[in-house]
């Protein structure tokens, strides 16, 4: 009989550099590639817009990709989504943690990269709501979509032209999806 040993959170939190993101699912490390630059440029636009509108009212905190958070215990489970907003409410009394988010944020957002599969995008989506997370966005580059998922509702399919909302978790904040996409080009 082969018995397989599981990480814990805590052992994530400290394992060496090896040039690698890792997310940790019921006790099984998970290795992440970095991403490529069009992933990271439009990652960054949408972190910058939600960082302004999150921080001009004093909502809560806006964190990067790598974040962790720790959606279950024993075996443990920690998912980073590439950006995520976690309100001031729930910010616990001791402050932002020096580890991992004991909570699941209230949204997540996911860019997919070129190499993610569907199947483990969706089940970071499930992972995320069902720890109590009330907005999951999926960014899509390759169709230009965004999917917006919401525990218990129908998945809502945004298009360029559409506005990227995440009522009431923050108020009036809105992006126009076609904005996540602009690329830049060289000049002749």
């Amino acid at each position: 009989m082969v018995t397989q040993t599981q990480t814990t959170a805590k052992e994530l939190l400290y394992l060496p550099e090896d040039g690698y993101r890792y997310e940790l699912v019921k006790g099984e490390l998970i290795r992440m590639s970095p991403t490529g630059a069009r992933h990271g440029s439009l990652t960054s636009r949408l972190h910058r817009r939600l960082a302004d509108y999150v921080e001009d009212r004093q909502l809560g905190v806006i964190c990067a990709a790598e974040t962790g958070f720790q959606l279950e215990q024993n075996p443990d489970t920690v998912r980073a989504p590439d950006i995520s907003f976690v309100s001031k409410a729930r910010v616990p009394s001791t402050g932002i943690p020096e580890g991992y988010w004991p909570l699941a944020p209230d949204l997540a957002v996911e860019v997919v990269s070129p190499g993610d599969r569907y199947d483990e995008v969706m089940a970071k989506v499930i992972a995320f709501l069902a720890a109590g997370t009330q907005i999951v966005w999926v960014v899509d580059p390759k169709t230009r979509t965004v999917s917006v998922h919401r525990s218990g509702q129908q998945v809502q399919l945004l298009c360029e032209g559409d506005a990227l909302r995440a009522e009431p978790l923050l108020p009036n904040f809105s992006c126009d999806v076609s904005d996540l996409f602009v690329t830049l080009s060289k000049s002749p």
